[in-house]
């Protein structure tokens, strides 16, 4: 199968759409001229008409998604900051989250919003490294995190073709990541987590772009005699409830890697979950590795010791095992 980069993998995922649906259109900052990759090119095959460059103002353009979605459009809208994602809140959860609730569901709200680069990046401090899918989940708005390209263009796909809002977070430590992905149609339906490693000593339930690191960290478990599950819910709201507590439920033990903060963060979402519906089966405390609850630091070994790590992982782990009940 042939390999190609997660960014690559949503650029051809926003052009099979296009093609597919002419209702489908283009929104955000400098998207004609690509600033982020997503949209390199598209101009060139759709022509001025579907790709609308904005001012900088989120909640405007925001809320012209909205209003274009009321109207029939199947708008995308791109942010270029995740941060800049706070400006537009209203517009999502109080507009867009509510007006199909509010019509009595004669309307339809069918935009996807496209968080390109979310969570922290090296050294850019807090106002470029937010991950702030917790409080969108918390407002029940739709939510996905692809992990891989095969996953990124299924559910990019599938988010686009919903009725209702979605918030699809790409991650920019993800976007250069090469891997396998189908030349045919595929889509990758909401609400479907996957197991990325079978184990059966404990479960890791990774989000995002901390998916690959907790595979890396199984590996090295494996050379210790120690079979770790790797989980990734990849869709974050609606939750896949099963296939978590089936593997919570078979190794007795679960670690959450999770890159948001820790205080009503979403590990914090996914212990509940657990502990509510798989406590009988748990032969230790569930853990949680998360983001510290401070803003991320400009400081490199400051901004390393609040995000969580493969090495704590990995030690958290062995811990575990020592710890819990045979």
């Amino acid at each position: 199968m042939r390999e190609i980069r997660y960014l690559e993998a949503l650029t051809e995922a926003l052009r099979e759409e296009m093609r597919r649906d002419p209702s489908v259109v283009i929104i955000g900052e400098d998207v004609r001229h690509s600033l982020r990759g997503v949209t390199k090119g598209i101009i060139d095959e759709f022509g001025p008409d579907r790709i609308f460059d904005t001012p900088i103002s989120e909640a405007g353009f925001t809320g012209l998604a909205t209003g274009a979605a009321m109207a029939g459009m199947r708008p995308v809208v791109e942010y270029q900051i995740n941060a800049l994602i706070f400006v537009a809140f209203d517009q999502l959860v109080d507009q867009a989250q509510k007006l199909r609730y509010m019509m009595g569901g004669q309307g339809k709200i069918p935009v996807t919003y496209l968080v390109v680069a979310s969570g922290a990046r090296r050294g850019l401090a807090g106002q470029h490294s937010d991950h702030p899918y917790p409080l969108l989940v918390h407002m029940g708005m739709k939510a996905v995190m692809p992990s891989t390209p095969r996953d990124a263009k299924g559910l990019f796909k599938a988010a686009i073709r919903e009725d209702d809002p979605v918030v699809v977070f790409a991650p920019a430590a993800l976007l250069p990541v090469k891997g396998a992905v189908p030349e045919g149609e595929y889509t990758i339906p909401l609400g479907q987590a996957e197991v990325k490693r079978e184990g059966s000593d404990l479960t890791i339930i990774a989000v995002g772009p901390l998916v690959p690191e907790a595979l890396k960290c199984a590996e090295s478990l494996a050379s210790e005699g120690i079979a770790a599950e790797v989980l990734d819910p990849r869709s974050l709201l609606p939750l896949d409830r099963e296939t978590i507590l089936a593997s919570a439920r078979k190794t007795g033990r679960v670690i959450l890697f999770d890159d948001s903060n820790r205080t009503c963060g979403y590990a914090a979402e996914l212990s509940a979950v657990i502990a509510e519906e798989a406590w009988d089966s748990l032969r230790a405390p569930i853990r949680r590795i998360t983001r510290a609850d401070v803003p991320v630091p400009f400081s490199p070994p400051l901004e390393a010791y609040v995000l969580p790590s493969r090495d704590r992982l990995l030690e958290e782990c062995r811990q575990l095992l020592t710890g819990s009940r045979a």
